[in-house]
């Protein structure tokens, strides 16, 4: 495990591209995550997987099965159905409008009646060169929290952030979200913050 000392920088908001806004906003409120995330209407393209997922971290299974159950209930569709592992418990949905979503929690059994509380957002991106891009985001003023050779970065964005920024090969995120890697278009997803105005090496837009 490695850090770096690099001046902290920040990130401020989250936005994803849906085709329609009204119809995502009614879907992302009865999830139950509507302040998590931006809407911004876009015509692009896209198939497949789109190189990134966020996942939400809760205390509990029970919480787990809450928010994939509110997921569903408002249109969203199972990829990876909720189960224990090794790590936990969790479960993969798909927005309508394509977005994939991890909720998962490190504890196997209940201890408290289920709250709708959200313990930590990450936004996991899928990237060629872990080590590459950790990089890349470190010479523009991101401070590398934790890293695991060429396998994982997670980057210390700041209290206010609305989520932790992370990378993760593509492959092996794909696998863990229960998708096929491949993808083309869009990713759909616009991240906001200090490092400014910038298209990172796996396509993935800055404003």
């Amino acid at each position: 495990m490695a850090t770096t000392s690099a001046t902290p920088a920040t990130l401020t908001a989250l936005t994803l591209e849906v085709p329609d806004v009204e119809q995502a906003q009614r879907f992302y409120a009865a999830f139950g995550v509507g302040s998590l995330v931006s809407l911004r209407e876009s015509a692009d393209s896209a198939s497949g997987f789109r190189g990134f997922t966020i996942a939400l971290t809760v205390s509990q299974p029970a919480t787990v099965d809450h928010f994939v159950q509110q997921a569903v209930a408002a249109g969203a569709t199972v990829v990876r159905p909720t189960a224990k592992s090794l790590w936990g418990y969790g479960g993969v949905v798909q927005a309508p409008d394509g977005t994939l979503w991890k909720i998962a929690t490190s504890a196997k059994k209940n201890t408290a009646p289920s709250t709708p509380e959200i313990d930590e957002v990450v936004v996991l991106l899928g990237v060629q060169d872990v080590k590459a891009s950790r990089q890349f985001y470190a010479d523009r003023g991101l401070r590398v929290a934790r890293s695991f050779g060429g396998k994982y970065a997670e980057f210390d964005t700041g209290e206010q952030s609305p989520a932790k920024l992370a990378l993760y090969k593509r492959t092996g995120l794909a696998k863990d979200l229960g998708v096929p890697a491949e993808g083309h278009g869009s990713h759909r997803l616009i991240l906001s913050g200090a490092p400014g105005t910038l298209t990172d090496p796996d396509g993935f837009r800055w404003e």
